[in-house]
This record gives structure tokens, sequence and C-alpha cells, in this order.
């Protein structure tokens, strides 16, 4: 065990990975400015984070993005070491410092649309992708997550919570600096953004997760071994209302077995209780391995 652990950390802090994970958060780092510049800012889309607030000191005072956005990037990485230690590290200091420089660098583009629904639809997906790109690199551009978890830390609020609240705040902020509409438009952009995120990170690929209970749990599961040709977890369970005790068969397959899964469990037992849910990140045997 202590040799495995050990492979598995130098493999970790290997010199190849390492540049990967920084040519991440700079690629990614660099999809969201170019995002912002392209989509958000010329429609002047506020949606959430240190961008938002620069979009709205742009309307008001006409400040540079990149410049406001340093100006609260490098104080809330400070912050962040200082109240939450350095497990942030020099990664979440290359987005923090290289976003701006790329919003600065790409400031004269042209606008991509001067539609805000456009600009929100594929400025959130924009950022969607880059931050998504940032985050398997295992780090952050920083930002008002920063804040969320220094709030979190002390306050006792969740996470998700402080972030909403947050983000909440830029909104409603835009909303009172342009209009009413502009803020709507920026509340499609965080969706977008948010699902976008988890597209990146877990993939397109949703398998499905079946629990089956049944009193041919034994047919069921050479069924499924050798029709199927997946493996399948047998689980020991106990009726709630019998205290009869109850195998369970655990299965997982993809998307285009689901149809033949149920096929098989209605002819070897039609009674036979079935719960399917979404598996969004399967790792192993017979799926995607990382």
């Amino acid at each position: 065990m202590i040799a495995t652990l050990a492979k598995f950390t130098a493999r970790k802090v290997s010199p190849a990975h390492k540049i990967l994970e920084y040519l991440s958060v700079m690629v990614g780092s660099a999809l969201v400015a170019i995002a912002f510049n392209l989509f958000l800012l010329p429609n002047s889309i506020a949606s959430g984070g240190v961008s938002g607030i620069s979009t709205i000191t742009k309307g008001v005072f006409d400040w540079k993005p990149a410049y406001v956005q340093w100006a609260f990037n490098i104080p809330l990485f400070i912050s962040g070491l200082i109240f939450l230690g350095k497990k942030y590290g020099a990664k979440t200091l290359v987005g923090t410092l290289f976003l701006p420089f790329v919003v600065k660098l790409t400031e004269n583009v042209e606008p991509a649309t001067t539609d805000p629904l456009l600009g929100a639809l594929f400025g959130g997906l924009g950022v969607g992708i880059g931050l998504g790109i940032v985050f398997r690199g295992k780090a952050s551009t920083g930002g008002t997550d920063l804040a969320a978890q220094i709030v979190n830390k002390y306050t006792g609020v969740s996470l998700g919570t402080c972030v909403f609240m947050i983000d909440g705040l830029i909104v409603v902020a835009s909303a009172y600096v342009f209009s009413l509409e502009e803020a709507l438009y920026a509340l499609i952009a965080m969706y977008l953004t948010g699902k976008t995120i988890d597209v990146v990170q877990l993939g397109l690929g949703y398998s499905k997760m079946a629990l089956i209970i049944s009193d041919k749990e034994e047919e069921l599961r050479e069924g499924i071994i050798t029709v199927i040709d997946r493996g399948v977890t047998r689980i020991s369970g106990q009726g709630g209302y019998t205290n009869d005790k109850r195998p369970i068969l655990m299965v997982v397959v993809a998307q285009n077995e689901v149809t033949k899964l149920k096929e098989l469990v209605k002819g070897v037992d039609p009674s036979a209780f079935v719960i399917v849910s979404n598996a969004t990140e399967v790792l192993g045997e017979g799926f995607k391995r990382e």
C-alpha cells in the first residue's frame, strides 16, 4: 500500500502533469477573457463575479475592465492566502493575473454580436468552457469565489449561498445601472455558465445506474453479465416493512443499454422494483479512465 501511495504521489507531481495544469489554467483564462470581450461586455451583461463588477464600473465610470479586475483580484488573492491558507498556490495566481491580462490584450476586438440574447448565450457558454478547463487544471481564476470561501469559513453560511448572494448582488446592481432586461440576460448567462462547467468537467456521456430489487436476483445477475455484458454488484438490503433480507443488484450501463436492461428485467421478473438514475461520471472497466 505504501508503494502504491508513493507511486500515486509521484505521478501527481510529475513535471509534465504540472505543465499541463498550468497550460489548462492559461488556456481556460484566455477563453473566459475573450468571451467577456466578445459577448458580455459589449451587451452590458454583468453575470456575476469580478468580471460582472468590471462591466458595471465600465458602464458607470468608463473604467478599463482589466484594471478593475486586477484591482479586485490581487487583494482577494492575498486575502485568500491570509484567511484560507496556501492551498490555492501558484496556479490560481496565474489565473488571477492572466485573465485580466488577456482582457486588456483583446479590449479593442470588435464585438461578435450586439444582440443581448446571443451575447448572454454565447458569453455564458464561452465563460463556462473556459472555467471548466481552469477547474480541470485544479485551479481557479480567484475573484469573488475567494470572497465567498472566506465568508463561508468565518460565518458558517454555506458556500453555495455565499456565491449566490455575492453574484446576486452584482446582478441586482446591474439592473439598477443598466436595466432589468440586462439583469435577466445576466441570469441566463450565469445559468448557462454553470451547466457548461459541468459538461466540461464531467463530459456529455451520461451513464445510467440501476438498482434492482427482485426475488429472482440470481437469474437477473446472470442475464446482466451474459446478455448485456456488464458487471453487477450484489448489495445486502432489508425490507423496511417486513424486515426480510433482500438482495439489491446495482449495475451501471450506457444510455443505449437502458432499454435492453429494462427488457431483461421485465422478461425475468415483471414484478421487480427498479430505480434508474443518472450517473454523471463513471470511472473503471468498461467506462472511461483518468
